[in-house]
């Protein structure tokens, strides 16, 4: 098998009829190595969190930093332009990778920002600030539709454009398969409602979202559709034109890429015609005393200093996932998340929240084990080096739902391998029997 060349994420991990090679994978992610807990081998199994790095992200942001460390679009020196080239070519391998890349303005629909979360509250800022000036501007009486699945990030702005609009916040259930209450589809998304923001794949429940039909009746109404695709880059191949939402946002370092970036893509013209979220350096086109004017996008929505190396990184990111195959990845994502359901519950007491199969579901699964709570479980699977996430994960209101306060949750990626399922379902019955087979 062709392997991947060393520091530049260049290459190919499959070849016609070649298995997904994972053992090979993990050999570009030196912390898998780690022995934790009492010389326990690492498990890490809370992807969905954040996902481990390779040494070719690390590499590229380091040959970044010792070679052509500079700011962009300021210094007229050599390591200006290499620093400025660099990140613009971050901006234009990121709009290739979602699928923009084809279109008239693709790299300019790519704005960069700290994470997904900035980048809902950007979105979720300049529609209200556009108001009803604006087509798709939020004003008083007008509706904002989410789900009840949401990641916090995905709640919390829009409250908050509510409660400063005099707007309307409404949503989606969820069905007790954990999946999204379309019944009131046409009555939930009317004439009112200008944005409907949604997650693709739910951080917590698992749950991929029907969002075509979404999408469809979205724009029938002439809303716009704002796509949540923190956990969904990271495991499906996404084009942007195909999904035919008018925004998408997702974060760098659930990609195996670094932390302190996201990307906000939006479709040029609705973009163009909003106002800034930030007012600064570089988001302006000129600036006197009394007033200023602005740049165009991508450049209106990212004042001061952006975050250099980390495009540098999510760009190494973006290649070495292409590498390997966003199918490819998919395909693993899928097969690993399956075996890991079918051996889960076989676990006495364990309840899945959340879709049972791996049919439409990611690898984030959510679940309790009797009246163990998750804390303890999380804690006694992380004294056999597996790590898990244990709490809320900023989603409440879906917990709520179905009953709980909190999930254990255990999450899968390009890396994640059966042994570590077993050893996943060997350590929660390790937990049973220390707490009394409660």
């Amino acid at each position: 098998m062709p392997s991947l060349t060393s520091g530049t994420g260049a290459g190919v991990w499959t070849q016609a009829g070649e298995p997904y090679d994972v053992e090979r994978i993990r050999e570009d992610f030196p912390i898998l190595g780690r022995r934790l807990a009492g010389d326990h081998p690492l498990v890490y199994l809370d992807s969905a969190n954040t996902s481990q790095k390779p040494r070719q992200v690390v590499e590229a942001i380091e040959r970044h930093y010792l070679q052509h460390n500079a700011n962009v679009a300021r210094a007229m020196h050599q390591l200006g332009a290499e620093a400025s080239e660099a990140f613009e070519g971050a901006r234009t391998r990121i709009a290739d990778f979602i699928g923009a890349g084809r279109r008239e303005h693709g790299r300019e629909e790519v704005v960069f920002a700290k994470n997904a979360s900035e980048a809902l509250n950007l979105v979720a800022r300049v529609l209200g600030d556009a108001g009803s000036s604006h087509p798709n501007g939020i004003a008083s009486g007008d509706e904002i539709v989410i789900s009840e699945m949401e990641h916090h990030s995905n709640i919390v702005p829009w409250q908050l454009l509510a409660e400063r609009s005099g707007a309307v916040l409404r949503w989606f259930g969820v069905t007790d398969e954990g999946r999204l209450d379309l019944d009131d589809l046409d009555t939930l998304i009317t004439e009112r409602t200008k944005v409907v923001s949604l997650t693709w794949v739910s951080n917590m429940l698992g749950t991929v979202n029907p969002l075509e039909l979404i999408i469809d009746r979205a724009h029938a109404v002439g809303a716009i559709v704002v796509v949540d695709a923190s956990q969904a880059v990271p495991q499906l191949p996404v084009d942007v034109d195909a999904l035919g939402a008018d925004v998408v946002v997702f974060t760098g370092h659930k990609m195996v890429g670094p932390t302190g970036i996201g990307v906000l893509w939006g479709r040029y013209d609705l973009l163009a015609s909003l106002p800034p979220f930030l007012g600064g350096g570089e988001m302006i086109e000129t600036v006197s005393m009394e007033r200023s004017t602005f740049a165009a996008p991508p450049s209106r929505f990212e004042a001061g200093t952006p975050p250099i190396a980390q495009a540098v990184g999510l760009a190494a990111a973006a290649d070495y996932l292409d590498g390997i195959g966003m199918e490819n990845v998919a395909a693993h994502e899928q097969a690993i998340t399956t075996y890991a359901l079918e051996r889960m519950q076989q676990v006495e007491g364990l309840r899945v929240v959340g879709p049972t199969e791996a049919v439409l579901r990611g690898g984030a699964v959510s679940f309790t084990l009797g009246d163990v709570h998750p804390h303890d479980v999380a804690q006694l699977l992380d004294s056999r080096g597996i790590a898990v996430r244990a709490g809320h994960h900023c989603a409440k209101p879906a917990h709520r739902r179905f009953g709980v306060q909190s999930t254990t949750r255990a999450s899968f990626y390009l890396y994640t391998t059966e042994a570590e399922i077993d050893a996943l379902v060997e350590g929660l019955r390790y937990t049973q029997q220390y707490f009394g087979g409660r």
